[in-house]
């Protein structure tokens, strides 16, 4: 895989983790065309004869729903604190594997990791 398509696939990848959180915030023009473009892998000229509008009008509510919800991270933080949550809970996963000496204890951890992933899943 290329950088620019490594690039690619992360930027896509953000997008639809902010899109997971934000989603509701969004106009539903804007919800639609993400959806499109991020989630069914449409092209911009699909996307423009499917709502027959121009190419570049399509392009700058993808843009401008790109920036809101960057503008909402920006504000709430809502991708950092999970993605925070979620090394926390590989620490912990990893220090009750290494707890092999007292299996009660690296079971107790273990659930409790399952149940908080659980928890972030909902």
């Amino acid at each position: 895989m290329t950088d620019q398509e490594t690039d690619a696939l992360a930027k896509t990848n953000r997008i639809n983790m902010l899109f997971d959180f934000y989603e509701l915030l969004l106009t539903e023009k804007q919800q639609t065309f993400l959806k499109y473009y991020f989630h069914d892998d449409y092209t911009l000229s699909e996307i423009a004869t499917e709502f027959d509008i121009s190419r570049q009008a399509v392009y700058e509510h993808i843009k401008r729903a790109e920036s809101a919800l960057e503008d909402y991270e920006s504000k709430l933080g809502l991708l950092v604190k999970h993605e925070a949550a979620g090394q926390w809970l590989e620490k912990l996963a990893s220090c009750a594997d290494e707890l092999a000496g007292d299996e009660t204890l690296r079971l107790q951890l273990l659930q409790i990791v399952e149940g908080l992933r659980e928890t972030e899943r909902n």
